[in-house]
Formats: structure tokens, C-alpha cells, sequence
């Protein structure tokens, strides 16, 4: 949102009011407890609002993703929706809920997909929990049917910042498994990302990776970071790290012009140390 009001975008948020958010002067606020996910019934004030652009960043299954559209098909000129590396049959692969070959090479955004739903479902889960009706393929697939409002859909990495992993227990939890790849993004690079994405008419109908321009292993990531990080535990996983889990961003870098605000092994130095230190005191 500061990156589109800098820009000088008009912008407004809709909510539940849990958490104030320090936002720029002059955001919108829509505050109301159907903002919970799923988002299934927009406000008409919303609505009469009648944003160009909608961002939805929590459409987390088919019944959200096609309220919105619902909502905004005649009003906004395109909706931007951030998705998810599991939706790739990578990521089944590696975590054993595809039975499938080992996917090679990069992730791109024509990669195979996963061929079964719900990876977070279990014969346990209750149906009012998140993990029942998430699938961000189901998400991709319900905004990219309507041409009516045309989507623009992101893939996000594993984000990493000052608020969310900002210990990288997603890189040493696995350190002794050294050759195993991830994509990572800081988090302001990926808020730039989306940001790009929607000020951007190139990005219209368009799905991008988003991450880091090179992946490294583990292990070459352990080589620029402290050797001794033992606030985290390494991690006993049963993936299958023979699968990496590494996306080609190329496309959002050639298309939409987009380079990392921040160099992410500068980001990662800069918040592993930021964390540690946070600790100590």
C-alpha cells in the first residue's frame, strides 16, 4: 500500500479491524467483520467504492476467489491475486502427497500443477478450518475463468522479513539436507513485486513467479550466514529433498521490468541479524 500511494494511486483496504495497521495518510478504510476468510460477501459500500484494481490477498479456495469475482465483474478493470509454489506437482512430489517422477530443473509457469487437491486436508481436518478448503489452484483457476475481470496471478516464495521468519528457520531447519533448493523472497521484493504487478496494464492476464533471480542450495546459503544459529533445531522431515523446490522468475524481470529493491543476501544478512540481536536484548 506505500508503495502504491507513493506511486500516487489512490488505495483502501478492507478489513476485519483485528489489527491496526500504521497505513499512509489518506488510505481508505473499510472495516467489517466479513473480511474473516473466506471473504465470501463483499459490502455493497465495497462495491460503491468501485476500485479500477482489487488485490486479493487472502483468496484462499474456489468459493472466495469466485466471490470476488461476482463482486467486481462491471466495476474493476482487474483483480491481482497472490498464489503459491504448492501449487506445483513439485511440491507434491517433495512432500509426498504426489506420486509422481521427480520434477526436474526450474519451476516455470507452465510447470505441471498438481494433480490432487487440498495438500493440507486431512481425514481429521474440520470443514470450517482453513486447511479444508485451501488450494490456491482451485484460486488460479476460478479468477483466470472469468474474462470478464481479467487476473493477474503471483506465485509467492517463501517470504522471509522482519515479522515472518525472521529467524530463516526455513534454512536452517534444513541445514543438513545442503543440496536442497527453496526459493526464498524478501519480504519488501515481493511486496514490490505485487506492487509492479498492479500498477503495471502488462501484467494484465498474466502469472508470474515471484522470488529470488538465483536459487542457492542450503548449503551455499550457510556459507554467508552465521554457522551457529541455535534458536532453531535442524528439522527430522520426511521429503523428499532429491525434489527442489526452485522457481524461474524470469518471466516477471522481462515482462514487467521487475528487479529486486533489495539484494537477498543482503536481506537475508540483514534480518538474521536483526533477529539475533532482537533476542539478546
Amino acid at each position: 500500500m506505500r508503495r502504491l500511494v507513493q506511486n500516487g494511486h489512490e488505495v483502501a483496504v478492507f478489513y476485519r479491524g483485528e489489527h491496526q495497521a500504521a497505513l499512509p495518510a489518506g488510505v481508505r478504510r473499510f472495516e467489517d467483520a466479513r473480511a474473516a476468510m473466506p471473504v465470501i460477501r463483499i459490502p455493497e459500500a465495497l462495491r460503491a467504492y468501485a476500485p479500477e484494481i482489487v488485490l486479493h490477498m487472502i483468496a484462499m479456495g474456489q468459493q472466495d476467489a469466485e466471490a470476488a469475482c461476482k463482486a467486481f465483474v462491471g466495476i474493476a478493470r482487474r483483480i491481482v491475486a497472490p498464489s503459491s509454489g504448492d501449487v506445483y506437482r513439485a511440491y507434491g512430489v517433495f512432500t509426498g502427497f504426489e506420486d509422481a517422477p521427480l520434477q526436474p530443473g526450474l519451476l516455470g509457469e507452465s510447470s505441471p500443477l498438481r494433480s490432487k487437491l487440498y495438500p493440507y486436508r486431512t481425514p481429521d481436518t474440520p470443514r470450517d478450518a482453513l486447511e479444508y478448503l485451501y488450494d490456491k489452484i482451485l484460486v488460479e483457476s476460478a479468477l483466470s475463468s472469468d474474462t470478464r475481470l481479467p487476473a493477474t496471478i503471483l506465485r509467492l516464495p517463501k517470504v522471509y522479513g522482519p515479522e515472518d521468519n525472521a529467524n530463516l528457520a526455513t534454512v536452517y531447519r534444513f541445514r543438513d539436507h545442503p543440496s536442497w533448493r527453496w526459493t526464498h523472497g524478501y519480504v519488501d521484493n515481493v511486496a514490490q513485486a505485487i506492487a509492479q504487478a498492479i500498477m503495471d496494464e502488462r501484467a494484465c492476464g498474466c502469472t508470474y513467479n515471484v522470488g529470488e533471480e538465483q536459487t542457492p542450495t542450503v548449503g551455499q546459503r550457510l556459507e554467508y550466514l552465521p554457522e551457529d544459529h541455535s534458536s532453531v533445531p535442524a528439522r527430522e522431515h520426511a521429503g523428499n529433498f532429491a525434489q527442489d523446490i526452485a522457481y524461474d522468475t524470469s518471466l516477471i524481470r522481462r515482462h514487467l521490468g521487475y528487479h529486486e529493491e533489495v539484494s537477498e543476501r543482503a536481506a537475508m544478512i540483514e534480518t538474521l541479524r536483526a533477529s539475533i540481536a532482537g533476542n539478546a536484548s
